[in-house]
């Protein structure tokens, strides 16, 4: 049987802004059935890219060819839906007349309301929208650009369920690592404008990543050994030589022409989150408390204790009143009936999903300046940031903005970088707690690691909503669960934890029999063989896996130190690597530890 001819083509394609160039010689393929992650920092191109892939963005130079009869549907981060009155209307739009129940079909598994106003539509139900429309003109090549930012875990299962059975081929961005793990078979990674691929799915892409980088700097060190032989010859032959060897010479100077020539790559963000003065042990304490609008009942009876250094998540599908919950403990809104507490000194620092504390047309530089609580006063260029003076510019690179994006308008950044200001608000403030409400939408895959690493050592403790099952993992140690219709249920662990204790117990469902605090009793131990609480026993099991990350931080850090010129040539990276190799033995010793004293107590 003849191959099959690929679905779409670009050969030699360049791209310029107005500036350096984001593309230059970029060539690919994309297969029929191909599943494909497209992966790459923020900034790096990725959202441009797709849009050449589209046919919606002309190259400087280079061809983009799709073969005849196959058509490309292209889903884009934020929808543009001007001139359709209802959502309907814009999923609809490039169909026939008479084809709407193909968008209603897609609907059914969205819970995408046709009949809903474009004017009044939230993020999410536009995301849906824009789903919608695409799998009702079912193309043989998708390209999704953050398909899964502002949907619910729901739809998200949804989507992934229809994406895997699907017969097109399709390309993703997105920042999901499970959504992206669960679909993929290969990946593009754009990184300074170079784009390789690896016909292995994303799983396999930080290994990928890491081995490129450790060749490209093992190359880099080579080249420098070189330059640096071939430089010392140079000077020692005027003495040697009345007359040195030109082709050595000018081999030098090619030398360093390649290593001027190379793009480095960027550095990540410079974050830095620490807790202000400890809050009191007990931080937020809810009892009996229930909350209705209308008919909508959001909680009903429910009671939570929140202690210093927990790590709380709020999961369940969009408008069951996740937001409304969280404003309650944080006492913003009050509830029907029972009683919410809080501790004392408490120093809460929010991370809203709507971004309300950016203001679109401000200036990053005002955006910092501007904010009361960051403000030095009679100095314009400089903001506090945890206490001490700052200048704007500075601080604002660590976030890897550069000078000319300081006085631009907030409205010109990207999601990412929306995204990466708002960190930047957030951790200049003291505090000791933290409220993240979907804190990952359209944060890079690099920044996500860094995120999660800060909030790790975060001495405080966290509240969050996110639909990101990963980074629901990686931070949470108890999860709520709001199921709708008032129930809301208490798990440990993250996502998966959660989801394997609701397997073992599906009827799991009155909130009132099954609600559990945050920190239980002990329980006695003539009822069980074991002497641990359910906290404890949850803890015992996750503290392998904590030990074993720890032991490859710390084994990636060495590694880094092992460079004996990282110190005069980074002194300020060798200085942070110290730190945090020092912070992670330190809690290496205190986990093993803590792992044989609860294995010594189980057997008890």
């Amino acid at each position: 049987m003849a191959p099959r001819p690929p679905l779409l083509q670009l050969s030699d394609i360049a791209l310029t802004f107005g500036g350096d160039p984001i593309f230059a010689d970029l060539s690919l393929v994309v297969q029929p059935g191909d599943r494909v992650a497209l992966v790459g920092r923020n900034g790096s191109g990725k959202s441009t890219l797709m849009k050449v892939m589209a046919g919606l963005v002309e190259a400087d130079s280079g061809t983009r060819v799709v073969t005849p009869g196959i058509s490309v549907g292209y889903m884009e981060q934020d929808p543009e839906m001007v001139g359709h009155a209802t959502l309907g209307d814009y999923a609809s739009s490039e169909l026939d007349p008479g084809e709407m129940y193909r968008v209603e079909m897609a609907g059914e598994g969205l819970k995408f309301d046709p009949a809903r106003s474009v004017s009044t539509a939230s993020g999410g139900e536009r995301r849906r929208a824009a789903l919608a429309k695409l799998w009702a003109e079912a193309p043989e090549l998708m390209l999704l650009d953050e398909p899964t930012n502002h949907l619910d875990i729901e739809a998200i299962a949804w989507l992934e369920s229809a994406l895997k059975t699907t017969r097109a081929g399709y390309v993703l961005i997105s920042h999901d690592r499970a959504f992206l793990r669960e679909l993929t078979r290969a990946t593009l990674w754009i990184d300074r404008g170079m784009v390789r691929r690896q016909e292995r799915g994303f799983t396999h892409f930080e290994e990928w990543r890491d081995k490129v980088w450790a060749d490209e700097d093992q190359s880099r060190h080579k080249l420098n050994r070189l330059i640096k032989s071939e430089a010392r010859w140079a000077v020692e032959g005027i003495s040697a030589r009345r007359k040195r060897n030109q082709g050595r010479v000018r081999a030098l100077q090619d030398l360093r022409a390649e290593r001027s020539s190379q793009i480095r790559r960027q550095g990540a963000a410079a974050m830095a989150l620490e807790a202000g003065p400890k809050s009191g042990k007990k931080v937020i304490e809810a009892e009996g408390i229930s909350k209705t609008y209308g008919d909508k009942v959001i909680v009903q009876d429910f009671s939570l204790r929140i202690q210093r250094g927990d790590r709380v998540a709020l999961v369940g599908p969009n408008g069951v009143g996740k937001t409304t919950l969280l404003n309650m403990l944080l006492g913003s809104e009050t509830p029907d009936k029972g009683s919410i507490k809080q501790g004392t000194n408490l120093l809460p620092a929010v991370f809203d999903q709507a971004r309300a504390q950016l203001d679109p047309d401000m200036s990053l530089w005002d955006s910092l300046t501007g904010d009361p609580e960051m403000r030095v006063s009679g100095k314009a260029d400089q903001i506090l940031v945890r206490g001490m003076p700052r200048h704007v510019i500075g601080y604002l690179k660590e976030f890897l903005f550069d000078e000319a994006q300081a006085r631009a308008p907030v409205r010109s950044l990207s999601g990412g970088e929306k995204a990466r200001l708002l960190l930047a608000k957030l951790m200049a403030r003291d505090s000791n707690l933290l409220v993240l409400d979907e804190p990952t939408n359209d944060l890079d895959i690099e920044t996500l690691d860094l995120l999660q690493e800060l909030l790790d050592d975060y001495d405080g403790t966290i509240l969050l909503v996110s639909h990101d099952r990963d980074f629901l993992d990686r931070v949470a140690a108890t999860t709520i669960a709001m199921e709708g219709n008032g129930r809301a249920t208490v798990y440990a662990g993250g996502w998966s934890d959660y989801r394997a204790q609701r397997g073992e117990d599906s009827k799991q469902t009155d909130v009132n029999k099954s609600k559990q605090p945050v920190e239980k009793k002990p329980e006695p131990k003539a009822k069980s063989a074991s002497s641990l609480s359910f906290t404890q026993k949850h803890r015992l099991e996750e503290l392998p896996n904590v030990i074993q990350r720890l032991e490859a931080e710390i084994s990636k850090l060495e590694q880094l130190m092992a460079d004996p010129e990282l110190y005069t040539r980074e002194p300020v990276k060798f200085a942070k690597a110290t730190e945090a190799l020092t912070t992670r033995q330190t809690a290496l010793a205190a986990a093993e530890e803590e792992w044989l004293i609860l294995e010594e107590k189980s057997g008890l």
